[in-house]
């Protein structure tokens, strides 16, 4: 198993926006994002905290993106 990075929030949102996922709401630092066949996830933006690998990999199954598909997009 590869290290991966650490990412922030605000990182991984962007990465997902150019898979085509779009910010539908925010609700304090959780912000829903949604793709137009459906799927769907959670990203917690917290300054200065970076997210955790068992979120990460959560966030990924969400999304149907493997840690290739991922790091092609960033």
């Amino acid at each position: 198993m590869t290290q991966f990075p650490s990412l922030k929030g605000k990182q991984i949102i962007k990465v997902l926006k150019k898979a085509n996922f779009e910010v539908i709401r925010v609700k304090g630092s959780h912000h829903f994002l949604k793709h137009s066949d459906g799927r769907c996830t959670v990203v917690p933006v917290h300054p200065g905290e970076t997210i955790g690998p068992g979120l990460f990999l959560k966030i990924l199954r969400d999304c149907e993106l493997t840690r290739d598909d991922f790091l092609k997009l960033q």
